[in-house]
């Protein structure tokens, strides 16, 4: 394929974006049915067209698809591989600034949907997880290539990190005051009819701050509905998960309800009298019931960030269930690029949500070491730690820290999400060094982390 004609192709793809993005593409299939054939010619999937199916959803579909939005190393090569990143780059596009976007009511699925697919964008640039949506610049997140501020993204677009944060945010106060849950909230009757979900909650959490009286109240009300839910789910996996071994050592009380009438009547079997068909007993045996615990301390230490949403939730209520645990001192640490201590209120799983501010940076170091002051006996303490790792600060001094917190005898576990959708990003760097220290990042079910859990509160 000569320059020309790749030249000539890629404005095709351009072309054929920007009609779909602003919903002319009815006027323009020949666009569209050119767009299918370069697709078809790079061997590509049709559904990276597809302007509203997600980039998880596309993943999903197509996992090898990913390594490819990767656009941090960029180059001057003007072959396929160009257009084909001329393809991708009009996915992204329209995933964050298309159609979905254009509607005049967005739905609360709409919104989170439209979250997940601003953080790939945030990836396939090279950026920390929201830093296109924080106020201030993140220092860690710079443009493909090392590019700083003021220089172009490259692939055919001239426009800055900072003018793609601008925009990112001002459509994202758009999208908010266009969301159709704020004007339900409003009427007791429309708010009775939702039902609350992930997606719901997240929305709620994030605009909890804009709302005010009955929307409010509506939107307490369905939160905790909610969480009330989740929780009762979430206990049943706990109590049977965790059950504590007898202790053998404390001898059992002697009333009624540990009476153990079969075992009796076994070794009492010897004074039966058959004449007058009566046994007779002279021992009686009881259950032991008594159940050998250690006092443990378990420190979570959750990211409150926007790309953490779903953990947080999920993760607030397993602490206040394992706080109600006889024998369990629980701690609960918030953090994002601050540390809020919600101990206080960690056996209200609503409470805690509702003191939460969902979003900015990650300083995930900083929060370790508040942790860590309270860590009191090293053997008898559980620090759970639960963020994407993707550090606001030096990853090695972090990785030193929990060198250290393990070293020192602490039972550390790793958690990289705690979710049902199955879909997750990590920082690889640090699920590599993780592995190698023998503490593997976990990712998986609520369910899935009670497991993981159980072995340390049942010692």
């Amino acid at each position: 394929m000569n320059e020309s004609e790749l030249l000539n192709r890629r404005q095709v793809l351009y072309w054929r974006m920007l009609s779909t993005m602003f919903g002319y593409d009815q006027q323009a299939e020949n666009l569209e049915g050119m767009s299918q054939q370069i697709a078809s010619d790079l061997e590509l999937p049709e559904s990276i067209l597809h302007p509203t199916l997600s980039l998880e959803q596309l993943f999903q579909r197509y996992p090898e698809l990913e390594p490819e939005f990767n656009l941090t190393e960029l180059d001057d090569r003007q072959d396929e591989t160009t257009l084909r990143r001329s393809l991708i780059i009009s996915k992204l596009m329209l995933n964050v600034f298309g159609p979905q976007t254009q509607k005049r009511s967005i739905s609360a699925a709409e919104f989170a949907q439209w979250l997940k697919d601003v953080a790939h964008l945030e990836r396939c640039l090279g950026l920390q997880p929201g830093a296109l949506r924080q106020s201030q610049p993140n220092q860690a997140g710079s443009m493909p290539g090392g590019l700083q501020g003021g220089k172009g993204i490259g692939s055919g677009f001239d426009f800055s990190e900072e003018d793609l944060r601008q925009v990112i945010q001002g459509l994202e106060k758009d999208l908010i005051k266009r969301m159709a849950l704020r004007e339900v909230l409003q009427d007791n009757r429309l708010a009775a009819q939702i039902t609350p979900s992930m997606a719901v909650v997240e929305q709620l959490l994030r605009d909890k701050s804009h709302l005010s009286g009955n929307a409010l109240h509506n939107a307490k009300r369905l939160i905790k509905q909610y969480v009330d839910e989740l929780a009762d789910v979430l206990r049943l996996q706990v109590m049977q998960a965790v059950s504590a071994k007898i202790d053998r050592s404390v001898p059992p009380k002697r009333v009624f309800r540990n009476l153990d009438l079969k075992r009796t009547i076994w070794r009492n079997l010897t004074n039966w009298n058959p004449n007058e068909g009566r046994l007779y007993v002279d021992r009686l045996y009881y259950r032991q019931t008594a159940k050998k615990r250690t006092p443990m301390r378990m420190i979570v230490v959750v990211d409150q960030s926007g790309s953490m949403v779903d953990a947080m939730v999920q993760c607030t209520i397993l602490a206040s269930i394992f706080a109600g645990l006889p024998h369990v001192d629980m701690h609960l640490i918030a953090f994002d690029t601050r540390m809020l201590d919600l101990t206080p209120w960690v056996h209200d799983p609503f409470e805690v949500l509702l003191r939460t501010q969902l979003g900015g940076g990650t300083s995930i170091n900083e929060a370790l070491q508040f942790a860590s002051e309270k860590i009191l006996e090293p053997r008898k303490t559980a620090v759970v730690l639960i963020t994407d790792f993707y550090e606001g600060g030096s990853q090695q001094v972090l990785l030193d820290s929990i060198k250290a917190i393990i070293e020192s005898g602490v039972h550390f576990i790793p958690v990289g999400a705690v979710t049902s959708s199955g879909y997750f990003s990590v920082n690889d760097w640090f699920r590599t060094k993780l592995k190698e220290m023998g503490r593997p990042i976990f990712a998986g079910s609520p369910k899935k982390l009670i497991e993981q859990i159980k072995h340390f509160i049942t010692l």
